[in-house]
Formats: structure tokens, sequence, C-alpha cells
């Protein structure tokens, strides 16, 4: 065990400051993602450096398109989660908890660097499970990447507070984010969680305050979050708020877990959710979880040149030099 951070004792009890659902944890319990756990009045993560899953996955494949595109990340997770989403595709580890030591494995932070050189990676995601709970371990390893000249990215589902924000603010590059939707409903009906507003503020901080580089991507539900309203409130935040370069993946869901009962999501929705994300203002937004061609093509919003081109998790063509479009020069806003 390591003695979390962002906490406070609390009438015989502990307080945690992570998330916001600010968990009052008694005595040899733990909070909602069941991997801090208060022992003798302190508040301790469980899964510091215990590790799931570990790959090095293309950096489409978070999916970040912006950002040093065609490099591969050295991806960890552990396990534990914020949120209860009923089609969760990685439920075997979110809704697992530290006492599944099979699946878990040491990796201390120190040698994940010598990992991501020794697999060519000049960066490392925390995924697969909500790395925001893996704060302490995210932290040091991501400012032992700093130092080492890796980036760094999270893939997130933003349920964070500004002071946990604040803990790794400066030792992250990329803010991922998945917005579920865009109300208080249909983040609990999708994730069991009574507020989206968190999730909102948290990106916003993320690229105001932190100046990370952010993606959105929101998973298309029929019936719940793929009416016209929704998708354009949320394309037009993302236009105000985080600004029209900002990528946005619409992505399709299919039938799983909770909402095995709910059909997959039609192709001509996320065409619609393309337009409508454009109407916003968006300069890109993507097509996820679909073979459509041009999809998650990266096209110059100002001479409709293709100015990356990929098939899958693949660039197949790129014409970018500094970012910016060769054809016509105009800023793509790639970090490369």
């Amino acid at each position: 065990m390591h003695e979390a951070l962002l906490w406070s004792p609390e009438d015989g009890r502990v307080r945690c400051r992570l998330c916001p659902h600010a968990c009052l944890i008694a005595d040899g319990h733990e909070g909602y993602c069941g991997v801090r756990r208060n022992v003798a009045g302190k508040l301790f993560a469980l899964t510091y450096g215990r590790v799931s899953s570990i790959a090095a996955d293309p950096i489409e494949k978070k999916p970040v398109f912006h950002y040093f595109p065609g490099t591969s990340v050295l991806s960890l997770g552990s396990v534990g989660c914020s949120m209860r989403c009923g089609h969760c595709q990685n439920w075997t580890i979110s809704r697992a908890g530290p006492e599944d030591e099979a699946g878990l494995h040491d990796l201390p932070p120190d040698l994940v660097v010598d990992m991501a050189r020794k697999y060519r990676c000049p960066g490392v995601a925390f995924t697969y499970n909500e790395p925001v709970i893996w704060a302490e371990y995210v932290l040091d390893v991501a400012a032992a990447c700093r130092e080492a000249g890796l980036y760094t990215v999270m893939v997130t589902n933003g349920y964070i507070t500004a002071e946990g924000l604040d803990l790794i603010g400066e030792v992250i590059d990329v803010w991922r984010v998945d917005v579920k939707g865009l109300d208080d409903e249909q983040y609990r009906r999708l994730c069991k969680v009574p507020s989206a507003k968190p999730v909102f503020d948290m990106a916003e901080r993320a690229k105001g305050k932190w100046q990370m580089h952010v993606e959105v991507v929101t998973n298309v539900v029929p019936g719940i979050n793929d009416d016209v309203p929704t998708l354009r409130g949320i394309a037009e935040w993302m236009c105000r708020r985080l600004g029209p370069d900002t990528p946005w993946h619409v992505t399709r869901f299919f039938p799983y877990l909770d909402f095995s009962d709910v059909p997959a999501t039609p192709i001509e929705t996320l065409r619609r959710a393309r337009e409508i994300g454009h109407e916003a203002g968006l300069h890109f937004v993507y097509l996820g979880n679909v073979g459509e061609p041009g999809g998650e093509d990266t096209v110059c919003p100002s001479c409709g040149a293709v100015a990356v081109a990929r098939s899958g998790y693949v660039i197949t063509e790129r014409r970018t030099r500094d970012g910016a479009c060769t054809r016509c020069g105009t800023g793509l806003s790639i970090v490369e």
C-alpha cells in the first residue's frame, strides 16, 4: 500500500478529495472506486504500481489523432473506476479490485521509462481503467516521463476535482476525455454518477490552466445521447470553451453488458453527428468504431486537402509539416 494524497480526517473517518464522489470512508473500508482504503485513520492507495494491463499501442488507438500521430505509446492500466458505465468495454478490470492478485503485477515508476525506451515509445498513456483513481502512481510515473522527455496521456472519464487535476497538471500533456452526454440525467443513466458538470469543468481547466492538448470522445448510444440537441450541445460547448480545433471522436456503440438490448448506433447517426459538429464550428470530427471511408482522415478546414489519411490505427498518407497542411499552410492543431 502507498499512502494517498488529497484526503482529510473527518469525524473519525477520512474524506477523499480526489474525485467528485468525495467519499467519506470508515476505517477498514474503501471509497466508491474500490482502490482507496482507510487504514487506521489514514487513506491508502491500494493499487500504486499494480498493473493489470500493458501494451505498446498506436497513439491513434486511444484515440488521439493530433498529438504525435503515428507514434507508439506505452499504455498502462490497473483496476477500479470512479464510474459504473453500463456499456464499459473493459469491465473485467474496471469492476475488479486490488484483491484480484492474479491479474496484477508490480511495475515501479522508474521501470516505466526504461520499458518505454525499450519498445521505442516516445510517450506513456494511462488508460484501460480510470487513471484518475491511480493519481499517486500517475504523478510519479509522469514526472519521470517528463524528466526523460517522454509525453504523457490521460485516457479518462474526466471525473476529477480541481485539486486532483492540479496535482497532476504539470506533468500531463494530453487530456483525452470521454464526454458521455450533455446533462445529469444522461450521466446517471450511462455511468451512475450524479452530475456531468465536473467533466466539462475539468476539461476546460486542463486546456485553460494547464495548456494540455485535449481531445474528446462521445460514444453515441441510441435512445440516450444520440438526439440532435445533445450532440449539438456537446459540439457547441467544445467550440466555445475548448476551441474549434479540438478533435471530436464520435464513436459507434455496440450492444454490451448492461445495455445488451440496445441496438448498435446506425451509421447515419454518426454521419449526422459529424455534420452537427461541423455546423457548430468544429474543424475536426472523426467517426470511430466503424469502417467509414474517410471517417478518420484529417481534412484541412481551409483547402479541403486530406492532410492525414488513416485506415484503422495506421496512417496511410501524410501531408503535414510542423502541424500544418503542406498544401496551403493552415495550422491543423497537430503536435508533431
